[in-house]
């Protein structure tokens, strides 16, 4: 059984990493899915990746550190699909700043994206979601925050507060929307090996050094993948799901129980 059969789903932040194993995965679950992202080239290669599995899928090019996007990706969605049961709002970005070496463009970049991004979507696609709740289906929004948004990290400022700013806005819209039979969550990462910190310009030796690092900052020992942070969303996604709500899920291999860096 395909535990995502015939739900709709729009999966911000789809052209690589965490949104496209999780495109990938809904996909293979039976889902419908809709990716965005700022870049038409990735996007369609995550799409033609899925239909050549098996699979529906769908790019509309938004950037989520714009206004507008949240807009875009619903309505390219709706068109897409008729109308929306899951939304999984992944796009984020990564920096590196502190408080007494900072720079406010870099906090305003990460605020826009990692949480204003997911307040526009949230909000256009919540009509669609009291939709699809009154005709009977199960209806949710899923949020990737960060281990970064349950624990402070020194020289992640702008991220750890855009993190735990996800985290509280996943509960207050939990309680508002759970009488209209929403369910909103989040998951929280620990180190995923994706191309993330790559982006911010990470050179490959010292991103192996990280990695490296990181199997002593996680207790289990390594770093997470991709795929397993998907099996995650899928389950939360799921009708299976149906009765969590308002809950921040760590994924982490143990880091949140730590105080390691």
């Amino acid at each position: 059984m395909r535990r995502l059969e015939g739900k709709r789903a729009l999966i911000t932040g789809g052209s690589s990493g965490l949104g496209r194993a999780m495109a990938l995965r809904f996909a293979s679950e039976g889902a419908r899915v809709v990716i965005t992202g700022r870049r038409a080239d990735a996007l369609e290669a995550t799409a033609t990746e899925v239909r050549e599995a098996g699979g529906e899928a769908h790019a509309v090019v938004a950037d989520h550190a714009d206004p507008s996007g949240g807009e875009r990706a619903v309505s390219g969605a709706r068109e897409a699909l008729g109308g929306l049961d899951v939304v999984v709002n992944n796009a984020g970005v990564i920096g590196f700043d502190g408080l007494m070496e900072s720079d406010p463009a870099e906090l305003r970049r990460m605020l826009e994206t990692n949480l204003f991004g997911v307040y526009d979507v949230a909000r256009h696609a919540t009509p669609l979601l009291v939709d699809s709740a009154k005709a009977g289906r199960d209806a949710s929004i899923l949020n990737v925050s960060s281990v970064a948004g349950l624990r402070p990290y020194p020289g992640l400022l702008g991220y750890c507060v855009s993190k735990a700013g996800v985290d509280m806005l996943t509960q207050v819209a939990a309680l508002e929307l759970a009488p209209h039979k929403v369910r909103v969550n989040a998951i929280n990462p620990g180190v995923v090996v994706t191309n993330l910190h790559k982006a911010t310009g990470m050179t490959e030796d010292r991103y192996a050094a990280f990695l490296e690092r990181s199997e002593s900052t996680h207790p289990i020992g390594r770093p997470g993948t991709p795929e397993e942070v998907a099996a995650l969303a899928a389950f939360l996604s799921s009708d299976e799901a149906g009765w969590i709500t308002g809950a921040l899920h760590s994924i982490d291999g143990g880091r949140a129980c730590t105080s390691l860096r």
